[in-house]
């Protein structure tokens, strides 16, 4: 096996689709059909399940793509250091983050970068945070700006500001008017909140757990602004960041007074894991802005 039957194994297993992988890899179809019947009889198990014209990773499959991955990773990361040593300014600088952090803080921080290294490009992923973990670890990008959520990826996080987080209700809500309250007065409000694997959905349910209650949640949404609509319909309260945007909303946002409500967020990465100068030199410039 060579690292070009590799990719255009990993091609095919992503595909699953002998012609549109041949054009992708810009070669015939017959020639890989030939080089992945060739690894095939080298690994000694047949690797995909034939079926017409369809074709799908079995369990063989799906075991060679694990363990193979990481050659790649490794191989790309060798030549990624070799170039930055020769070319220490220029580079590849890969990035995931969630919709509000890219909202509000990446564009601005990315421009500014770029005054001063002009040569360097950027790829971004916009995802929630549970998957952008996963991302991460897979090797996808290199720098995660997020808010803090547990994990047991081993990613080093370090922090970089905090949000305080609101209660938000209705104008005509019986607490509108009130300028803090405890969390633990809208224990019987219908709430609403984000999905699993939001990192904000974990924090809203570790504080509501420091309150003491346990609200009926009506509503789970994909991002704050769909909340703050059903909160404006009157079909819930939400605890959220007052993020660009929530004040075009007819809410009311309270301050919390007991327990602290607020929220963690910063840069992660893999420990331990290959980063080149380009991206170093942009983590240390983010953590740098927040000091």
């Amino acid at each position: 096996m060579d690292l070009q039957q590799l990719k255009y194994f990993q091609t095919v297993a992503k595909t699953e689709h002998m012609t549109h992988a041949a054009e992708k890899l810009n070669i015939s179809q017959p020639a890989l059909s030939k080089s992945i019947a060739q690894l095939e009889e080298e690994v000694g198990a047949p690797l995909f399940d034939r079926m017409g014209r369809s074709i799908k990773l079995n369990r063989f499959g799906e075991l060679f793509l694990k363990g193979t991955m990481p050659i790649n990773k490794l191989y790309e990361d060798v030549k990624q250091e070799i170039a930055d040593l020769i070319t220490p300014d220029y580079g590849v600088i890969s990035i995931g983050f969630t919709h509000t952090v890219g909202m509000q803080l990446i564009p601005r921080l990315v421009r500014m970068f770029r005054r001063k290294y002009p040569n360097v490009q950027f790829e971004f992923t916009q995802n929630n945070s549970l998957h952008l973990l996963q991302q991460l670890e897979a090797g996808e990008f290199d720098l995660c700006l997020i808010p803090y959520v547990e994990t047991d990826i081993p990613i080093k996080w370090v922090e970089l500001w905090r949000e305080e987080l609101f209660v938000m209700v209705p104008k005509d809500h019986r607490l509108a008017n009130r300028e803090q309250i405890y969390l633990s007065e809208i224990g019987k409000d219908p709430f609403v909140s984000l999905k699993e694997g939001n990192s904000l959905r974990q924090v809203n349910d570790q504080l509501l757990e420091q309150a003491n209650i346990s609200p009926e949640v009506v509503f789970e949404g994909e991002e704050f602004h769909t909340l703050a609509g059903f909160v404006e319909a009157g079909l819930g309260v939400a605890l959220l960041p007052n993020i660009r945007g929530l004040n075009e909303y007819h809410l009311s946002k309270i301050r919390v007074s007991e327990p602290i409500c607020q929220r963690k967020l910063g840069i992660a990465y893999i420990k331990k894991r290959y980063m080149s100068q380009a991206t170093q030199t942009f983590r240390d410039f983010v953590i740098g802005d927040f000091q």
